[in-house]
């Protein structure tokens, strides 16, 4: 495993767009054999099927509960505790790279690509979600919500952005800090901002105003503070808004704080505020 890590890396460090390209297939192919289990044929289905697609067995998605117990999602897990492995700050670095490149079709394609492996490494390792405590890599994520972008970039960077906030109220701080919620109300009140892109701005409104759960040393995991050690060595000069370490404060907000903050940037949040009360989008009643 950890040669083909070594050798995606090596890919993703260049600034050629096929080899990130197949750096990225090469990365999303490990993931997939982790999460996905192949199912054996039943007795006789080889001879019902044609030659050509009995060499691909079929694959189904592991259970999430079921993949700690896989030897080979345990390896990897393990591997991303360290700085040498971890995936997450390398597609973050490669993530900065091609953001300097500037907007074109190709590297576009690369972008959406990187943001969409970026989601599944931190659904997969809760921990590297620590990264992005530090405004440094915070900021890298609303340099995309920038309304230059392309739409699928701007779907893509708010997808990554809830995972990178999901159970992490010191990361929301820092969202805040960087005056994020004014990032994401300016895009969505921009009348280029594609009816689909505003959709998915609303659903992120939705999940950002949810009440937070407190982070104890009970629940919060034991290498979150490894991943920010990570962070801090591989800190590289900021973006072009701003600079410097995380959030002063990871304590958590209530919705009705978070409603106040939301209101100075939009109006008719408490229609928000109801309408998730009402309809519960996350499946969790809220009081």
């Amino acid at each position: 495993m950890e040669s083909l890590l070594s050798l995606s890396f090596d890919y993703l460090s260049s600034f050629d767009g096929l080899k990130i390209k197949k750096g990225l297939r090469q990365l999303e192919g490990l993931l997939a054999q982790i999460c996905l289990s192949r199912s054996a044929p039943t007795p006789g289905a080889e001879r019902r099927q044609p030659v050509a697609s009995c060499q691909v067995s079929e694959q189904h998605t592991k259970e999430l509960a079921s993949l700690k117990d896989d030897p080979a999602f345990r390896e990897f897990f393990k591997l991303q505790e360290g700085f040498e492995w971890n995936v997450a700050i390398r597609l973050i670095a490669c993530l900065e790279r091609l953001l300097g490149k500037g907007s074109n079709g190709q590297n576009d394609l690369l972008i959406v690509s990187t943001l969409d492996l970026l989601q599944g490494i931190l659904l997969i390792h809760p921990p590297s979600r620590a990264l992005f405590s530090r405004e440094i890599y915070m900021n890298l994520l609303l340099d995309l919500l920038d309304p230059s972008s392309c739409p699928a970039i701007q779907s893509s960077t708010l997808l990554t952005l809830v995972t990178a906030l999901l159970d992490r109220p010191f990361n929301t701080r820092t969202f805040e800090t960087l005056d994020g919620l004014l990032t994401v109300t300016s895009l969505f009140k921009t009348r280029s901002t594609s009816r689909e892109v505003k959709m998915k701005l609303i659903e992120f409104l939705y999940f950002y105003l949810m009440p937070e759960t407190p982070v104890t040393t009970t629940n919060r995991d034991s290498t979150g503070a490894a991943a920010i050690c990570m962070a801090e060595r591989l800190q590289r000069s900021p973006s072009k808004r701003f600079g410097g370490a995380g959030g002063d404060d990871g304590a958590t907000k209530t919705m009705e704080e978070k409603t106040v903050l939301l209101g100075k940037y939009l109006n008719n949040v408490e229609d928000l505020v109801q309408d998730l009360r009402e309809t519960a989008p996350f499946g969790a009643n809220i009081t």
